[in-house]
């Protein structure tokens, strides 16, 4: 494995929409290293074969994005115990003895955006509850999140009840399920609204929900970053509540994977978010 020129991937399917290239490449200029990060397109069949190569493969290790978060959890040797919680995988780390490590980073990016945009006092807003809209991976990921970080009660608002019961009790003893027809009563004591469905993604209907039951110190989080403004942080402007785009959680989420391929810690900056924003609008 080169030490000179240390390389890493993202790999999907499809894969060329990702920014990972863009947020990783700017890191390494910034620091000087003489890496690269390359997207990789595998198609799910092809998939097991890659992870079993990547020993000799001269990579030190990658992003996973979908369709193959659920595969890199089956197919790791090792996982973290962040990973195992959310049973998906998004950071594969090559270890010098040839196994491959798990992690899922979603929880923590999502939190350091947190941190960054809101204050460190953000989990006590409104007695530290958490209404987590949506059931699937990205909810997943944010409910362990939440949970490390100190929550009293994470509510999950999902159509289909059971898959809301199911990440409810990824936070044990303070998830649980909401039904959908309740949210109004339960947005009364909510200090943190998160979206992690793709309603008011572009192509997508807008969150149809009334935010007037929230509380004033209440914050609004949506995973989706294209747009950046979507129709629900607007929402939450106008009713002068903090709002928090998608686009800090991706950010937020490849610190960890650079640090374990290339060494240095890096930081998001206001540059870095610029450079995102501008490939997104072009």
């Amino acid at each position: 494995m080169s030490v000179a020129n240390p390389r890493a991937f993202v790999v999907g399917h499809p894969i060329a929409h990702s920014r990972s290239p863009l947020i990783h490449g700017y890191w390494l200029a910034a620091h000087g290293i003489p890496g690269s990060y390359e997207r990789l397109d595998v198609p799910p069949a092809a998939f097991p074969d890659f992870i079993r190569a990547l020993p000799d493969s001269g990579f030190r290790g990658g992003n996973v994005t979908i369709p193959h978060k659920e595969a890199a959890f089956a197919l790791a040797d090792t996982l973290t115990p962040r990973a195992k919680a959310i049973g998906a995988v998004n950071t594969l780390v090559v270890e010098p003895d040839g196994r491959i490590r798990g992690d899922n980073t979603d929880a923590p990016g999502f939190c350091a955006h947190l941190d960054h945009t809101l204050g460190a006092a953000w989990q006590a807003r409104a007695g530290g509850t958490a209404l987590v809209l949506g059931a699937g991976g990205a909810a997943r990921a944010i409910v362990v999140g939440l949970a490390e970080r100190g929550l009293r009660r994470i509510w999950v608002a999902n159509r289909t009840a059971a898959r809301a019961e199911a990440v409810a009790a990824l936070a044990p003893g303070i998830g649980a399920a909401l039904a959908w027809d309740d949210l109004p009563a339960a947005l009364a004591g909510t200090g943190l609204l998160v979206n992690t469905t793709s309603l008011g993604m572009k192509g997508q209907p807008p969150l149809a929900i009334d935010l007037s039951p929230l509380p004033a110190e209440a914050a609004v989080a949506d995973i989706v970053y294209a747009p950046l403004e979507t129709e629900l942080l607007a929402a939450a402007r106008r009713r002068g509540l903090a709002a928090v785009d998608g686009l800090g959680m991706l950010l937020h989420q490849a610190v960890p994977g650079f640090e374990a391929w290339f060494g240095p810690r890096p930081a998001v900056t206001p540059a870095l978010r610029d450079r995102i924003v501008a490939d997104l609008a072009g």
